[in-house]
């Protein structure tokens, strides 16, 4: 298998940061969260994986039904990126220059993904913050695939994660009200699909929330993609230039789905930092249900080296 994968990555400080490419993140964070995006597709997807041999102190491949041969393209905007401070090797990756406007990096990815279509088995775009941990990622977009059809789109459930908080993961990209996307998407054509993996109930659901930051499209759906009218058109009708990049396009192409709330593991990518998930207790209240199911004392205990001093 082949998988092309581009990031849009630009990084510049802006009274009034708004998003964390324009320091509303600290350059640690940025590169921290980059770093990681990017090794994560190797380690996780590459082929340069090995398993010991202990009897005779050997290296052997591992993980080859699995394992791909992947590239990474970054698309940057002049000299306001911080690849140069993330310690990668060389061949970790292939830096694109453009001339676009920063929060219109994203459709520079999707020129990318076009130029190179034919050559790959998925074409990906991923905002530079985003987080892949699953092994099994592909795979399971090719058996949701399998058992529904190309028209679909099986877009991951975003989420944040902290050991010092009460909750200590959060999706957060929940139900939006449906008027936000009613002229790209019914929602209520094919609303569910149901499933049994590995004897395990699975739901899938019309996602009212189409926002992922990324989205991981096979040959056919790339094809699909670049034969409309509005591909490449660098609209920024959904939310704004950053959503509209990543979600818009897909949107209006394809039934975009997203694992039901009670599996959302099953396919997900973490956004880095804390973001959405300080909110919760203060902009975002907790409902019962969920206060339910927190320790007593979660929210007012102290942290073990708290209670050793």
């Amino acid at each position: 298998m082949k998988i092309l994968f581009t990031i849009a990555h630009y990084f510049k400080p802006q009274v009034g940061a708004k998003y964390g490419s324009q320091g509303k993140s600290t350059v640690t964070q940025r590169v921290h969260a980059l770093r990681a995006a990017i090794s994560s597709l190797h380690q996780l997807y590459g082929s340069a994986q090995a398993v010991l041999r202990i009897s005779d102190h050997q290296a052997l491949p591992a993980n080859d039904s699995l394992g791909a041969k992947i590239d990474v393209v970054v698309c940057t905007v002049g000299e306001d990126h911080l690849l140069g401070q993330i310690g990668l090797p060389v061949h970790s990756l292939l830096q694109r220059r453009t001339q676009a406007q920063p929060l219109l990096l994203g459709y520079e990815c999707h020129a990318v993904l076009r130029e190179a279509m034919g050559h790959y088995d998925y074409y990906c775009f991923l905002e530079d913050d985003l987080v892949l941990h699953d092994p099994l990622f592909f795979a399971k977009l090719r058996w949701f695939n399998q058992k529904t059809s190309d028209d679909n789109l099986l877009q991951p459930n975003r989420f944040e994660v902290s050991a010092m908080t009460a909750v200590n993961k959060v999706y957060i990209d929940g139900d939006i009200p449906p008027a936000a996307t009613a002229r790209f998407q019914n929602p209520m054509e094919q609303p569910v699909l149901n499933a049994s993996v590995m004897g395990a109930s699975m739901q899938f659901q019309r996602a009212l929330n189409p926002h992922s930051g990324c989205f991981f499209l096979n040959q056919a759906q790339l094809e699909r993609w670049v034969g409309q009218p509005y591909f490449l058109d660098r609209k920024a009708d959904f939310v704004g230039p950053l959503e509209s990049a990543a979600s818009l396009g897909i949107m209006r192409t394809f039934r975009l789905y997203k694992a039901a709330p009670r599996n959302a593991a099953f396919l997900e990518i973490q956004h880095a930092g804390t973001a959405f998930l300080s909110l919760l207790g203060s902009t975002i209240r907790l409902s019962p249900e969920l206060m339910a199911r927190l320790p007593e004392s979660a929210t007012t205990s102290p942290t073990h080296s708290e209670k050793a001093g």
